[in-house]
């Protein structure tokens, strides 16, 4: 699992890092945060992941400053957290999750770009077996006995640990998600990103040929403001 998607999150965020809307994704998930729990990163554990996410892709200070600024504001739409279940081609799952002011928008261009690429919009639940909901964490190599720190990471949700190119991949339950962010501040341990993810329980093999179709749908639907994550269970040939 580690290795599979540690390679499509950096495919992910290199799609990201392509395109203007990152910013916009980056400042809904920012006012979110904020939203919920204020707008001290330090006592607010979701925002410290968003700005964290949003030093990887290099946005600015200042536009990360202005994002919170603005979600403190009573002026500010809110904006209600949503998810969508669908099927692209070939039997694919799609799980996409979305930041709307308006969710009669937001379901009529999600189902639209559905439609038109040969894909449908499921009812709620119907992906439920096929996606797990996990906190991700890239975290720099920890100093120590590697075997300790994962003995001691356990007791606060640690899940699974895996090798990647420039540090560790931890993943957690999701209840957990907040337990193991404190614990590996704590410990002093160098977070380079945290999100939460829905990781597949199985895959739908496909061809190379099949999975440039489907990669479309889910540039599409990345395109779309409203849409912040899309996750899929395909796995291509060279996987």
């Amino acid at each position: 699992m580690g290795r599979i998607f540690e390679k499509r999150k950096d495919r992910m965020f290199a799609r990201w890092a392509k395109t203007a809307k990152a910013f916009t994704k980056l400042g809904k998930e920012i006012a979110i945060s904020v939203k919920l729990a204020g707008p001290d990163p330090v006592s607010n554990p979701r925002l410290r992941m968003a700005i964290q996410t949003a030093r990887s892709l290099n946005m600015p200070k200042d536009r990360i400053e202005a994002a919170i600024k603005r979600a403190s504001s009573k002026d500010q739409a809110d904006l209600n957290e949503i998810t969508y279940e669908g099927f692209a081609p070939h039997g694919v799952g799609l799980f996409i999750e979305t930041a709307t002011d308006n969710a009669t928008r937001t379901v009529a261009n999600v189902r639209n770009i559905l439609t038109k690429h040969e894909g449908n919009l499921a009812t709620s639940g119907a992906l439920e077996y096929i996606f797990d909901r996990k906190g991700v964490f890239k975290i720099a190599i920890p100093a120590g006995d590697l075997d300790d720190f994962e003995l001691e990471m356990i007791d606060h949700g640690l899940e699974d640990i895996f090798e990647a190119d420039d540090g560790l991949l931890v993943y957690s339950n999701f209840k957990q998600f907040g337990d193991l962010q404190k614990a590996l501040e704590s410990r002093g341990v160098e977070v380079k990103s945290a999100s939460s993810q829905r990781i597949p329980q199985s895959y739908v093999k496909v061809t190379s040929e099949q999975e440039q179709e489907i990669q479309k749908i889910i540039d599409k639907l990345e395109e779309d403001d409203d849409v912040q994550s899309v996750f899929h269970n395909m796995q291509s040939e060279g996987e």
